[in-house]
């Protein structure tokens, strides 16, 4: 019996300092969780882990925003991520958090190991520093200019707008994120691990050894860094968030928190083997195992570069096979942005479309963003789900399952001889694990999900082609083969979309009345079914096996439902806008017998029409009191005519007379801008009589 292979897959820890939002799942989470359910189904070894990181800047800016300590931030959204995971399907062995004792002390005993053999070089050195804050400004405490990109908003320890990983210091124009003071600099001591050591190493190991199987995102990113020559990184910071540096001199210093995250893969696994009764070793020091990091392309250089080489330097721990990282999504045509709101809530999507977690799971991969950005939007997401889901694959099972019910109570057929047509569909069925395979062991899950749907069309067309309600008819004999054969590409659908569709695979084997676990039929006395059951087995359902009654796969999503999301990201824009206005500075000091210059009265709008070849403006007839005079207000883009007959409003009366295309305007109308934007009238609470005065 041949050994399973064995496979620790990680899939980045997220930040504690906010829920998990599509593009981490498209980037990171859906991919992974692909691949770990893949290769369970193959019989591998599979350890597929996760944890919250709960350390880092953004943790105490977040904790400094809300007036909270920054301990109960990360309970707070460690929960929620966690929760979120578990609803959603990603199926961790173990989810951890980086604030465990398990993992404090694992951080803490790899600094240790590094430092006792030599590992580290100390350098003092300036560092930016806040007076006014009384401390050191590590990472995102500030922002500054991308000396790559030229991004005005750039972090201390990255781009976002580039990816570019650089120190503090590299910033031009930097500001303090705390106070907006420009800092100073002031000498502190730290940790360095010194990378251009390993730059030969690093070369040699990647761009020779991994040409032909990593990423060319990955690659060309890894490549730039290495040409550009790799320096000493800090592994500590001043900060009194985090883990302590563990050594004589690191009094009020803490691990830098990309030396303390990757760590928390390696505490994650020792969490799991305690809970298990298992040896956690293995999947981390044997060379048969295979580690693979799934992240995102703004963390290439952590686990390519900075994460390899703190195991290399360690000596005793495997280094990655590959790190399939991927692009950004984006939202509506923009980006992502936590701090902006601009992004669909991990959380939110639950409840606001309960049961339909592989509707998201279908969509994000089938528009992932493995080689280049790409872009999520409702409209597409109600066009998946209805077009594809209901129509091709749910269309098909509904057809299978009724018809069966129908023609045979529930009770598969016995086959009779098979046309051309039969064999021939059979064969194909065979050969989709390989298929869907060679596409998944390639990290291409886009093309992969795309496959498995060829294969619910394969099934629609068979169906389509053959026509069993109408052959009914006259050779209820052929009925019995086509049905056998239809059934048996469903239940090949309910093995082959697990990794994809994890909640619809267990659905679908519900109505098949197999194993929700494996497919074994009931009753069959067959062994358990897997991943390459498929295209071994010539029977997957067999003769005399009854199935239960039929449910709907998926259930069509409506405009409404999508208006819902959509008016959701409106209103976060409108709030950016509104945030974002600036207020206009005051204008010159007049005094008070300038004030009282002004001759401000109610009035009502008598008559409303556009003037001829405008957009913009309005001739109105207005009862000031004191006489009806005639105004041209810019007001035609905000109101109709119509609309504003009757209305009071409020009017400069001795305004001087100003001819607007070819009308003498007497007066003006005094208006405000809303909340949202939008233009108002200055009006009464209540009728007052025209032409009462504003005083």
């Amino acid at each position: 019996m041949n050994t399973p292979k064995r496979y620790t897959i990680t899939a980045a820890l997220p930040y504690t300092n906010g829920p998990v939002h599509i593009g981490h799942l498209a980037g990171v989470y859906v991919p992974a969780d692909i691949y770990a359910r893949y290769q369970r189904l193959q019989g591998s070894d599979v350890l597929y882990i996760c944890g919250s990181d709960e350390h880092g800047v953004p943790i105490t800016i977040k904790a400094k925003k809300e007036g909270i300590s920054p301990q109960q931030v990360v309970d707070k959204y460690h929960e929620m991520i966690k929760k979120s995971f578990a609803e959603f399907g990603i199926s961790f062995d173990n989810y951890s958090r980086t604030t465990a004792k398990v993992h404090h002390d694992t951080a803490s005993d790899f600094f240790k190991k590094l430092y006792e053999d030599g590992k580290f070089i100390e350098e003092t050195n300036e560092q930016l520093y806040d007076a006014e804050a009384n401390q050191f400004l590590a990472d995102r405490f500030v922002v500054g200019t991308c000396p790559k990109c030229g991004f005005e908003e750039s972090y201390g320890d990255q781009c976002e707008n580039c990816g570019t990983s650089h120190n503090a210091t590299d910033l031009i124009n930097p500001k303090s994120a705390i106070t907006g003071n420009t800092p100073t600099l002031k000498e502190t001591k730290h940790w360095f691990l010194p990378l251009d050591q390993y730059q030969d190493w690093l070369r040699t190991w990647i761009v020779e050894g991994h040409a032909n199987d990593w990423k060319p995102n990955v690659l060309g990113q890894v490549k730039s860094w290495l040409d550009d020559g790799l320096r000493p990184r800090a592994v500590t910071r001043d900060l009194d968030w985090g883990i302590p540096v563990p050594v004589e001199g690191g009094e009020g210093k803490v691990l830098y928190v990309w030396f303390d995250a990757p760590i928390g893969y390696i505490s994650s696994t020792k969490e799991w083997a305690e809970r298990t009764g298992k040896d956690w070793e293995p999947y981390w020091k044997d060379e048969d195992t295979k580690l693979l990091h799934f992240i995102g392309k703004d963390n290439i250089v952590f686990h390519c570069i900075i994460f390899p080489s703190m195991l290399k330097a360690e000596g005793s721990y495997i280094l990655p096979e590959n790190v399939p990282a991927n692009e950004f999504l984006n939202l509506e045509g923009n980006k992502l942005s936590t701090s902006k709101n601009w992004a669909v809530w991990l959380h939110e999507y639950l409840e606001d479309f309960p049961g339909k977690q592989d509707v998201l799971r279908y969509t994000l991969t089938a528009n992932a963003p493995e080689t280049k950005d790409n872009d999520f939007t409702w409209k597409d997401f109600q066009a998946r789900n209805n077009n594809e889901l209901v129509a091709i694959f749910g269309n098909f099972i509904n057809r299978v399952v009724v018809l069966t019910h129908k023609y045979y109570n529930g009770i598969v057929p016995s086959p009779n001889a098979f046309s051309e047509v039969d064999e021939d569909t059979l064969m194909m069925l065979k050969k989709y694990p390989q298929i869907i395979s060679k596409s998944i062991e390639r990290y291409r899950f886009r093309e992969a999900q795309n496959e498995l749907m060829n294969l619910a069309r394969m099934g629609n067309k068979y169906l389509a082609d053959e026509e069993p309600w109408k052959v009914i008819k006259q050779d209820e004999e052929r009925v019995k083969t086509i049905m056998f054969v239809a059934l048996q590409i469903a239940t090949a659908l309910s093995i082959l979309s697990e990794p994809f569709l994890p909640f619809t695979s267990n659905k679908l084997k519900g109505m098949l009345n197999v194993s929700s676990s494996t497919s074994t039929p009931l009753g069959t006395g067959s062994e358990e079914m897997s991943w390459n059951s498929v295209s071994k087995e010539n029977v997957l359902l067999k003769s005399g096996h009854q199935i239960d009654k039929a449910e709907l796969l998926f259930a069509k999503i409506e405009d409404a439902e999508i208006q819902i999301q959509l008016e959701k990201l409106t209103a976060s824009k409108k709030a950016n806008e509104l945030e974002n206005q600036s207020v206009e500075p005051q204008k010159e000091t007049i005094e008070f017998d300038d004030f009282t210059k002004l001759d401000i009265r109610i009035g009502t709008i008598l008559e409303a029409v556009k003037v001829a070849k405008t957009k913009k403006l309005l001739q109105l007839k207005v009862d000031v009191g004191i006489d009806i005079r005639t105004i041209v207000s810019g007001i035609a883009e905000s109101f109709s005519p119509e609309d504003i007959i009757g209305k009071q409003v409020t009017v400069l009366t001795n305004l001087a007379p100003r001819t607007i295309r070819g009308v003498e305007s007497q007066g003006m109308i005094l208006m405000c801008d809303t909340p949202d934007g939008k233009l108002a009238f200055v009006e009464p609470d209540a009728n007052v009589v025209n032409g009462g005065r504003i005083s």
